[in-house]
């Protein structure tokens, strides 16, 4: 990238006194702009479907992204948030001061234009300007000529040059606003109420995560950004709002990968008098739905595989899946040391680091059973140590009445029959504290008495959700990396 005291950047300096050497100000306030580029495009091909008076006059604006000098004629692409136009400028028809200012003017700057629609003899839609106004003089050169960015860590350390050089760049991030949008009114139209929960935390809890502190002068108190949005969503059912969703940012401090990122975007949500098979219907509807809505269909290209999103998804049993990819049986190997030799035996690797028999199990499905789960897939009843805020299976209680989401091997959704049982919930979170202490783990969960004091008051049968905003846009942009789909992803320092 250019520097400020290059000569391309003094050279454009020079430029920016010429003009404003002019009378002109190079950085106006405002500009009346009566279409957008496909606006314009729109209307002149309606004017040619059904032809009535003069061609339609415009004026667009936009950055000028392509110049074609030819003497006294100078050809531009103009290009606005919805697309790319054309415009001609001759200077027999602007007029030598004003045509005087193309001299003056680079890629990059943004620029008024004011004339008639026509259509040119190769075919395109261009606008023949009988006015132009500079709106913006750009002092740095625009990266690569329009052919991208190559560089991933400019790409992301300047996502606006990203934006500026990738169509497929904005087209990404534009499905991911449309993605957002229809997650919203599906839950809307299930009858689920918006609401927004505090991020700055006196309690780190509602997930296995280290958190991100801070301290507040004036309240004189160390405070955590979020790791989940739960607790604060189950005491509003508890306060009676039956049907509540959150989407939000949440922050864990862990480390950053394809799929991870510090601070990233999660939807939870929670219904009253539904448990965790009505989430499980509630997640492969929403998820098929939105895919209708902003795709047009329900089947996904994953690498070679295509993927249809389509209810009904498979429900496997966690135990049974991880003894038939693996061999090993969890119920014939109870604690942490048996788990862990015979998890060594079958060749895991780092099996020591593993702090519990629950994370070691979870290792083990990430081991033999997610990478299997190729289609979209729910892995069901987790086991209790696992799952500190789900119900226990009336049938098993040593298992809960939980899943998890899988497509293209990749979790997507994390949910349960909520906890409602605050005697239980207690003796679970003070056994999550206990290995805490005991074990130096920051990842365990915390007891938040607040929290316990809010469903002791009572809290109906509840089934929660919680899903990666964030993978499910990979998934439907056939994205890899979570910081393809991040406007501004995390970053070390230069």
């Amino acid at each position: 990238m250019p520097e400020r005291g290059d000569e391309y950047f003094q050279q454009r300096l020079s430029k920016l006194e010429r003009i404003r050497g002019r009378g002109i100000d190079p950085y106006p306030p405002r500009y009346e702009r009566t279409h957008t580029a496909q606006e314009a495009l729109a209307a002149f091909e309606q004017h040619e479907k059904a032809p009535s008076g003069d061609p339609p006059r415009v004026s667009v604006a936009g950055r000028v992204t392509a110049m074609r000098r030819m003497g006294k004629a100078t050809f531009l692409d103009v290009r606005d948030g919805s697309g790319r136009i054309q415009a001609y400028l001759r200077k027999d028809r602007l007029g030598d001061e004003a045509y005087a200012l193309v001299e003056d003017m680079d890629l990059g700057d943004f620029l008024g234009v004011a004339g008639t629609l026509f259509r040119t003899r190769a075919g395109e839609v261009t606008v023949e300007a009988n006015g132009i106004t500079i709106l913006t003089k750009s002092l740095l050169t625009l990266p690569e000529k329009w052919h991208g960015l190559k560089d991933t860590e400019t790409r992301y350390r300047q996502r606006y040059l990203d934006l500026i050089a990738s169509d497929d760049v904005r087209r990404i991030f534009r499905t991911r606003s449309a993605i957002v949008s229809a997650m919203r009114r599906f839950l809307e139209g299930r009858g689920f109420l918006e609401v927004e929960t505090p991020i700055l935390c006196p309690i780190s809890a509602g997930a296995s995560a280290r958190p991100f502190a801070t301290h507040h002068n004036a309240l004189d108190r160390d405070l955590f950004l979020r790791i989940a949005l739960e607790l604060h969503l189950k005491r509003l059912v508890v306060g009676g709002l039956d049907r509540v969703f959150e989407i939000g940012r949440v922050f864990r401090n862990e480390g950053i990968d394809l799929m991870h990122n510090p601070e990233f975007t999660l939807m939870e949500c929670y219904q009253a008098y539904a448990d965790y098979n009505d989430m499980m219907r509630l997640v492969e509807e929403m998820v098929s739905a939105i895919a209708r809505e902003v795709l047009g269909g329900t089947q996904v290209k994953a690498g070679e595989h295509t993927l249809e999103l389509a209810p009904p998804w498979p429900r496997l049993p966690l135990r049974q899946t991880l003894l038939e990819r693996s061999g090993i049986d969890i119920e014939k190997h109870p604690d942490l040391a048996s788990l862990a030799a015979e998890a060594t035996r079958r060749g895991v690797t780092a099996v020591g680091t593993a702090t519990s028999w629950g994370r070691l199990v979870d290792k083990l499905l990430s081991e033999f059973v997610e990478p299997t789960l190729v289609q979209p897939t729910f892995l069901v009843d987790y086991p209790v140590e696992m799952s500190p805020l789900a119900k226990r299976k009336p049938d098993d209680p040593r298992y809960v009445e939980r899943f998890e989401a899988f497509i293209a091997k990749r979790e997507m959704a994390n949910a349960f029959t909520e906890l409602n049982d605050p005697v239980d919930q207690r003796a679970r979170f003070e056994e999550q504290e206990r290995l805490r202490r005991e074990q130096g783990d920051e990842e365990t969960d915390r007891l938040d008495e607040d929290f316990l004091v809010a469903i002791e008051h009572g809290m109906p049968p509840t089934g929660g959700l919680g899903m990666g905003v964030d993978r499910l846009v990979m998934l439907l942009t056939g994205q890899d990396s979570i910081r393809e789909v991040v406007l501004f992803p995390q970053l070390r320092s230069r």
